[in-house]
């Protein structure tokens, strides 16, 4: 285990040759810790601001839906029977799915010895922390009653109203609940000797107490590193399964329901796929702009970039691999309910948002095969824009699309899409960006022990 000091320079030798060492653009390892300081200790940016105030006025228009529907009820949305899971579902499905990249790309990464993670990992985690708060109200919202969530916890109580392990909101409950502690737990391990950095760097002292408390102490010695490295992968091997486990349940929550379009083995790999594709778009997102934001093209370069969408492009191949199953599936069955989902997906009142659902997750990312747009933080910002809207609108039409052909014909109804349902798709991103626009402002986003240690191991 390599141990940086970060006071002594050290030469780097240049190998233009092997693509892999593009993004060692620095010669000293202490320049890392200069630039991530700098983020921290300089001026803040204008784009910053424009950013945090326009998604802090997301984050009190959400504060108002909210509280809405907390005390209105969730008859302002467009729900009915039979369409009886409507945008709370969709919108918990989505965040879910964006906050499965951070821990897939610092868990899974980590054990398969990665190492152009490091550029993405920690503002990743961070983002499935984010997101994982998101989605955890929409559960809450979707029952109706919020002030009685707490029946769905495992606990004993006087009125016998135990758990029901049967249903899907318990389920839900379980696998959130645990991912977002092991994801709390691998985000904030990993960050103790950046924020040890950053006590030393800072010049006043409640700065260096603000971020001296959290680091515990850390020296940097040999047995601290070697505590967090063991720690980290016991942490990384829990993470790993959870990513899977997670959406999988989360894809149960369908699969065991004698819905057309949603009773297929098929959902549980399918969704966790869907996660992580949206996931690495919101992250290639996020790298883009801080990159260009911060000027820290040298940590986070093409190569990084290069690599991320590669994996977007696999994970998106396997989401393409599911709709063409979903359509086999249908034919294979020879059920006229199916059959008529189908049809109704592709020709009915809906037609519109599937198509752009085919046309964003396959269509577009086919643009991924070509190096030079790999390459393009433009092109890849818009890809993963059209990534975005493509997994929302997937959730779309599994949810609510599929539950307005029931069954039984005289049954069917069109989903009421009303203001309230805008409303609650747009402002949830105000309570994520909010805490990401801090976090991008005053903690290190990059892990500088990890950039560095890669630097001269592969030196």
């Amino acid at each position: 285990m390599a141990v940086i000091n970060q006071d002594q320079p050290f030469e780097a030798p240049s190998d233009s040759s092997n693509p892999a060492r593009e993004w060692r653009t620095w010669k000293e390892p202490g320049s890392a810790v200069d630039k991530v300081a700098g983020m921290i200790f300089g001026g803040t940016p204008l784009w910053w601001l424009i950013g945090f105030s326009i998604s802090s006025l997301l984050l009190l228009l959400f504060v108002f839906t909210f509280l809405s529907v907390a005390i209105r009820g969730t008859g302002l949305w467009g729900i009915s029977v039979p369409v009886v899971w409507g945008t709370a579902i969709v919108n918990l499905i989505f965040w879910i799915g964006i906050g499965h990249a951070g821990t897939f790309i610092s868990a899974f990464l980590l054990l398969m010895r990665q190492t152009w993670r490091g550029a993405f990992s920690r503002f990743a985690e961070a983002m499935t922390l984010f997101a994982l708060t998101v989605a955890g109200l929409f559960p809450l919202l979707h029952l109706g009653r919020i002030e009685l969530a707490y029946y769905i916890l495992p606990y004993p109580n006087t009125m016998i109203l135990h758990t029901q392990w049967r249903s899907p909101l318990a389920w839900d409950m379980v696998a959130i609940t645990t991912y977002g502690l092991v994801s709390l737990l691998f985000w904030y391990i990993d960050l103790v000797p950046d924020l040890a950095t950053m006590r030393d760097k800072a010049e006043k002292r409640w700065v260096k107490l603000a971020f001296g408390l959290p680091a515990m102490g850390w020296r940097g010695d040999s047995r601290h590193w070697a505590a967090l490295h063991k720690t980290t992968y016991i942490l990384a091997a829990i993470a790993t399964p959870l990513v899977i486990s997670v959406h999988s349940i989360v894809g149960l929550d369908f699969a065991v329901a004698l819905v057309p379009g949603w009773h297929h083995t098929i959902f549980p790999p399918f969704f966790v796929a869907g996660a992580i594709f949206s996931g690495l778009a919101m992250v290639i997102i996020f790298a883009a702009l801080m990159r260009s934001g911060f000027g820290i093209q040298d940590l986070i370069t093409d190569w990084h970039l290069d690599a991320a969408a590669k994996l977007m492009l696999v994970t998106g191949l396997i989401v393409v691999y599911g709709y063409f199953v979903e359509t086999f599936a249908a034919w294979y069955a020879s059920k006229e309910a199916e059959w008529l989902l189908v049809a109704e997906r592709a020709l009915g009142p809906y037609a519109p948002a599937y198509w752009a659902m085919i046309i964003f997750n396959g269509l577009v990312i086919q643009l991924l095969w070509f190096k030079r747009i790999r390459r393009n933080v433009t092109a890849l910002i818009l890809i993963s824009l059209c990534v975005l809207i493509g997994m929302w609108l997937e959730r779309f039409v599994i949810v609510p699309m599929s539950l307005s052909f029931p069954y039984l014909q005289s049954m069917w109804q069109q989903f009421n899409w009303g203001f309230w349902d805008i409303i609650t798709v747009i402002s949830p991103f105000g309570l994520f960006l909010t805490p990401m626009f801090l976090f991008m402002r005053f903690v290190p986003v990059v892990p500088i022990s990890e950039m560095q240690q890669v630097a001269v191991e592969e030196s």
